[in-house]
């Protein structure tokens, strides 16, 4: 059976000549000076591949990308690279298209990742996933919506490029050497429906999702300044309720529950099993997203 085609990175650098990302590749890294952790890139699809340059071509936005400091890909050694496998070591950087869609009364949609799933399992994330041969970014992110959520948007709506995050998993070296590297594309979609009106059309996929959640501004603030490898956990309560509600899927049924909100602030274990939490990529989406508020207000 012939393997499947996935869309995958390309980098271009000075004018040079396309290159296929490789796996053992910081993107971040190949843009910035000082190897820093963000750097401003232009981006877009080209003939089924996701375009990455430090230059504006035609179709292509200017949006920052950004990786955690302790990012595996980062960090790995030349000897942890040659020790991978070669079917790893070829797959080059696979892109994610995920949505992070806004209520017209301004709370966000994040769900809780299957604890089946082999890839950040039990994690919460917006809905997303890949790119289909032949597939805008939107319309990527669009169907991953409806598949993983059951919601399919029916008023009209308006969006825009959020930012990019490079991702890899298992999210620390000390957790294992890496398996999946990926370029996540953060898209923000503004409905014209309170997040009431949405709730009501959910039905989740529970392969994938195991309950869905609507945050306000004010608790995403005190989600983002719970930093992912600080010193400081962030996990000082402040004016946060104790719980948030969330809805859960169950065989078939969605069932109202309370979730201790200190599972929001949690940060991703340096070694052992991961933990329910949000993604440090979540958190990155989710500080641009709270840059953009103001702006809405304008």
């Amino acid at each position: 059976m012939e393997p499947t085609k996935r869309v995958l990175v390309y980098l271009s650098k000075e004018n040079s000549l396309l290159q296929c990302a490789k796996f053992v590749q910081s993107v971040a890294g190949h843009f910035s000076c000082h190897q820093e952790d963000k750097v401003f890139v232009n981006c877009g699809l080209e003939q089924n591949r996701f375009v990455l340059s430090d230059r504006q071509f035609s179709g292509s936005s200017r949006v920052l990308l950004q990786r955690a400091a302790f990012c595996p890909i980062k960090n790995l050694s030349p000897d942890q690279a040659a020790s991978l496998p070669e079917e790893i070591r070829t797959r080059g950087v696979d892109v994610g298209v995920v949505v992070l869609l806004q209520s017209v009364n301004k709370k966000v949609l994040l769900t809780r990742r299957s604890k089946n799933l082999s890839l950040f399992p039990n994690v919460w994330v917006p809905p997303g996933g890949h790119i289909e041969m032949g597939e805008q970014l939107l319309q990527a992110g669009l169907r991953e919506l409806q598949e993983e959520t059951g919601l399919q948007l029916q008023d009209k709506i308006s969006w825009s490029m959020l930012g990019l995050w490079e991702s890899a998993f298992p999210p620390l070296l000390s957790c294992g050497l890496t398996r999946r590297h990926h370029i996540v594309t953060f898209l923000l979609v503004l409905s014209s429906e309170t997040h009431l009106q949405l709730q009501k059309r959910l039905c989740p996929d529970e392969k994938e999702v195991s309950a869905c959640v609507w945050l306000e501004s004010q608790i995403v603030e005190h989600i983002v300044a719970a930093e992912d490898g600080a010193q400081d956990s962030g996990k000082s309560l402040g004016d946060l309720p104790a719980t948030v509600g969330i809805t859960e899927a169950s065989c078939g049924a969605l069932i109202q529950k309370d979730l201790d909100v200190t599972k929001f602030l949690n940060s991703a274990p340096k070694d052992g099993e991961d933990v329910e939490r949000i993604s440090t990529g979540t958190k990155y989406a989710l500080r641009l997203w709270l840059d953009t508020l103001s702006q809405q207000n304008l």
